[in-house]
């Protein structure tokens, strides 16, 4: 009998202690060559297939690789990028690449205003994970300008490596695109295909035997056009592509499943850690000339597999199919997880027998397709030391904790609801607070310099002292708060000098966390987090936030926000629990958020963002799973919120999403103030709080904090004119896209200097 196989569907490309992040802003900085980043990737894509190899993965990804983002990539493959950003036909170069991620530089900027901008960002699917979306025109026309998949392919073959070449397929690329004007972008379909055929055709001349086409949109609710779209288009493909492995992650196929199993392709992919009840299903209908990639390794999480479940799972698909016709997989690319838990030597002992990582899961993959090779593979040693790991981890008493679970039993209607409704709050909020037409703010934090990260790796190292610690921080917060007043700001912020992350600062406080060192993962272009990783029942012994916020409003007479992360974002964005219902554990986090903002208000702070970023992001995939979520999601925060006085105004923060499937929910979060990403869209996500008619007050960013172009006055002028069209202006503030954390000074002065001047302009 052939063995069973393995594969992944991607690999971090960060590097395990991020060569790649410091080697692209290197690269930005001009500290080092195109060549020498080159040659960066090159070694970091080398070390990540020996790695796959010599862990027993028999399908090993190659184009997975990426220096800012694949979506990005595809589009420089098909040559869909937008005039301004000088594109001029030929092979997509590094600065054409980065310029469409990172919009033109300022010293290339004078006198240009929307021209300059970089492609929108967004989130994908329900990750973490940034993309930048492509735009397209009705007349689009598409053109094989990159040889990057090739080039990747020859490059593990060199080194004896015969690998999988991973492409985003044709309609979800068209999908997940943005039309500029009013079709629909699958018209382009007969276009873009000849340019896919093109480079699969390469792929199979040099030599690749199969390839990986991800249509992750095959998750998603789709039109019966859409799904009409994919027989042809994969007739096409199939007639000159190797074979086709088709992969969609995330969620089940559901009603896409008879459209997937029509389709001229090798095997297809089953997300059994999202969705495993599908694999019946897939079973009963898999037609006798395909393979089941079946993922039952954990792309997304970092807990060890269950073997026995995982097991279980593979023993029914080879029992219905034969060995010779399952791959056991990853669910998703393991681009979602951290790269190795070799270097966490400080990560507590028993937590850390729970966890795996990249690396690990490949392990976890080798074993599972090992086990059915052997008659009792209870009797592995591999298979007890899972076994007692999963045990332990059930029966820790540091997981359960009564009182907090009796917190949450005991909850009322009443925790989630403020005690006089919005158009009364405001009021009162407007006497205590005094704000002009077009207030002026920042999201929360401020640049962290190279000074903030180094004291801050001196303190945690012990080569710097608490208390001068402290006083540093102080210092910086002294700063910040002087530099706002000098600017004009009207509601200033202390600027979270004390935070490594948003997330991981609040984490490290709260019980039912631990931490690693090096556990990063990407979250768009060079941004990398650090996931905190959130085991057991959560509480918050102590305030986290409260004397850095009383510092802070001590320096100044203008109000001074308290910052805090909201329970939907700190679920989010950690490596969260599996063993009880999300929805359990997001209420933990708001009743512990709850506690810290009763307590900012009782020390006298009058104004506290809560940010949610993440409550789109949680949304699930399909619509009938969306109530559910919701309704938790919107209690969470308004339980984290409703704690306060009328005058206490409760701000939140979102960014790159579509609102228009969550508006309502927006709505019934029912916080004074929200603050929006709106200036890559040129203010078109307003248009859904105009139809809506949402009564509250908003915020839509003026300044794309993530290029390094400093907007013009005019330009905000020009922005908030356009959100005053759509939002009533007495209910308008003026603001960033997001946080400063990654800007530097200079363009941070010069750009919050001009939203300042656009204020007063509009002011008068």
């Amino acid at each position: 009998m052939k063995p069973i196989q393995t594969r992944t569907l991607g690999y971090p490309r960060i590097g395990a202690n991020r060569e790649l992040k410091k080697a692209v802003e290197a690269y930005w900085a001009g500290t080092i060559s195109q060549d020498e980043l080159a040659e960066t990737a090159a070694q970091l894509r080398s070390k990540h297939w020996k790695q796959q190899r010599n862990a027993g993965i028999d399908l090993i990804p190659s184009n997975d690789f990426s220096f800012y983002d694949h979506v990005l990539d595809t589009a420089c493959l098909v040559g869909a990028l937008p005039e301004r950003i000088g594109f001029g036909g030929g092979n997509v170069d590094l600065p054409i690449y980065f310029t469409a991620a990172r919009g033109v530089p300022p010293a290339e900027a004078a006198g240009r205003i929307e021209e300059t901008a970089a492609l929108e960002m967004t989130k994908w699917f329900d990750t973490n994970y940034h993309y930048l979306v492509p735009e397209l025109q009705k007349d689009q026309f598409f053109r094989l300008s990159s040889t990057k998949p090739v080039d990747e392919y020859l490059q593990a073959k060199t080194l004896g490596i015969e690998t999988v070449p991973v492409l985003l397929g044709p309609i979800s690329f068209l999908l997940l695109s943005k039309p500029d004007g009013d079709f629909d972008a699958l018209t382009l379909l007969e276009r873009l295909l000849p340019v896919y055929q093109s480079v699969l055709a390469q792929l199979k001349n040099v030599g690749a035997q199969s390839v990986q086409l991800d249509e992750p949109v095959l998750a998603l609710d789709l039109t019966d056009a859409q799904r009409t779209a994919f027989a042809p288009a994969y007739s096409t493909l199939a007639a000159v592509a190797p074979r086709i492995h088709l992969t969609s992650y995330f969620g089940g196929l559901r009603d896409n499943l008879d459209t997937a199993l029509t389709l001229p392709v090798a095997s297809i992919h089953c997300d059994a850690v999202s969705e495993p009840g599908e694999l019946n299903a897939l079973l009963e209908k898999l037609p006798a000339d395909k393979t089941l990639s079946l993922g039952v390794v954990s792309g997304r999480n970092i807990w060890k597999n269950d073997y026995e479940k995982s097991n279980a799972l593979i023993s029914k698909a080879v029992s219905k199919l034969g060995a010779e016709r399952v791959l056991v997989s990853s669910s998703s690319s393991l681009l979602h997880t951290p790269v190795s838990l070799e270097a966490e030597t400080g990560l507590d002992d028993e937590v850390k027998n729970w966890l795996a990582f990249a690396d690990e899961k490949l392990g976890e993959l080798a074993e599972l397709a090992k086990f059915q090779r052997l008659e009792s593979a209870g009797s592995d040693p591999a298979w007890q030391a899972n076994a007692a790991a999963a045990a332990a981890r059930r029966t820790s008493p540091r997981i359960h904790v009564p009182t907090v679970k009796t917190r949450c039993a005991a909850s009322t209607p009443d925790d989630a609801k403020r005690q006089s409704p919005f158009a009364e709050r405001i009021v009162k909020q407007q006497d205590a607070l005094n704000f002009p037409l077009f207030p002026t703010t920042t999201i929360g934090s401020f640049p962290q310099t190279t000074e903030i990260r180094q004291a801050r790796a001196k303190h945690r190292k012990g080569e710097l002292g608490d208390a001068e610690y402290t006083q540093f921080l102080k210092n910086e917060i002294r700063s910040v708060v002087r530099e706002q007043e000098e600017l004009g700001l009207d509601c200033l912020v202390h600027g979270e000098p004390e935070r490594n992350d948003m997330v991981e600062y609040f984490g490290q406080q709260l019980e039912g966390y631990v931490f690693s060192r090096n556990g990063w993962v990407q979250s768009y272009g060079s941004r990398c987090v650090k996931p905190p990783i959130l085991f057991g029942d959560v509480s918050r012994p102590k305030p986290m936030t409260v004397d850095w916020a009383v510092f802070a409003q001590s320096l100044t007479e203008t109000p001074m926000k308290g910052m805090l992360t909201g329970p939907v974002t700190i679920l989010q964005w950690s490596f969260v629990r599996d063993d009880q219902p999300r929805a359990e554990t997001m209420k933990q986090i708001a009743f512990a958020i709850r506690d810290e903002v009763n307590d900012l208000e009782a020390a006298g702070i009058k104004v506290i963002q809560i940010d949610e970023p993440a409550l789109r992001e949680g949304l699930p995939l399909r619509r009938t799973d969306h109530a559910a979520y919701l309704s938790n999601a919107v209690e969470a925060f308004r339980i984290s919120t409703s704690g306060v006085h009328d005058e206490t105004q409760i701000h939140t923060h979102m960014c790159y999403c579509e609102f228009n499937e969550v508006i309502d929910s927006i709505a019934a979060l029912d916080a004074d103030v929200i603050s929006i990403e709106a200036s890559r869209s040129r203010m078109e996500l307003l248009g859904a709080f105009q139809d809506f008619n949402y009564p509250n007050q908003i915020g839509p960013g003026v300044w794309d904090i993530h290029s390094p172009r400093v907007p013009s006055a005019e330009e905000m002028v020009e922005l908030l004119q356009k959100a005053a069209q759509a939002i009533p202006a007495e209910r308008l503030w003026v603001n960033p896209d997001c946080g400063l954390k990654t800007r530097a000074w200079p363009e941070t002065r010069a750009a919050l200097t001009n939203m300042v001047a656009a204020a007063k302009q509009l002011r008068a």
